[in-house]
């Protein structure tokens, strides 16, 4: 079996603590989160948890199973296999000068992306879209010099009726 990346998305009880048992149980497994996002889920009381992680599926599986073993946790699905709709966000502090300003401008712009701030000496960027439209501006936008760099991580909801 080959390791690759696994999305779990997890419905916890909006508790302190949770997310402390949650990556606790990655740690002992030696597992590395590649990506972790928590906010709010369509139930008042009730985060959702999406988590990228990197491993085979018989070892994502055993983590899953243990995740729903944890007080606080109400549901745990891997939805890698499954038909899903990903997002990240990213704020993005590029440098600029008067003449590469416009460049970049004319870059987020066929990203569909938007300034969120301008100073004299740099624009920050914001991004949303599936990992490679996020990788892709990043990559183009290293050229100029990325001074300041935050991604949210992935999240994710399965398509359709699924649950």
């Amino acid at each position: 079996m080959t390791d690759r990346k696994h999305t779990l998305v997890a419905l916890v009880e909006d508790k302190p603590g949770v997310l402390n048992r949650v990556a606790s149980l990655f740690r002992r497994r030696s597992f590395n989160i590649q990506s972790l996002a928590v906010g709010g889920s369509e139930q008042p009381d009730l985060s959702r948890m999406t988590i990228v992680a990197v491993g085979d599926s018989a070892q994502i599986e055993q983590v899953r199973k243990q995740l729903e073993k944890l007080v606080n946790v109400v549901k745990v699905s891997e939805i890698t296999e499954e038909s899903m709709v990903t997002r990240e966000l990213a704020l993005v502090k590029v440098k600029t000068t008067a003449p590469t300003r416009s460049e970049i401008m004319q870059i987020v712009g066929v990203f569909r992306a938007n300034i969120v701030d301008v100073a004299p000496g740099s624009l920050t960027v914001e991004v949303t879209g599936d990992e490679d439209k996020v990788n892709s501006l990043l990559g183009l936008l290293r050229d100029f010099g990325i001074k300041e760099l935050s991604r949210t991580g992935r999240i994710a909801l399965t398509r359709g009726n699924s649950s």
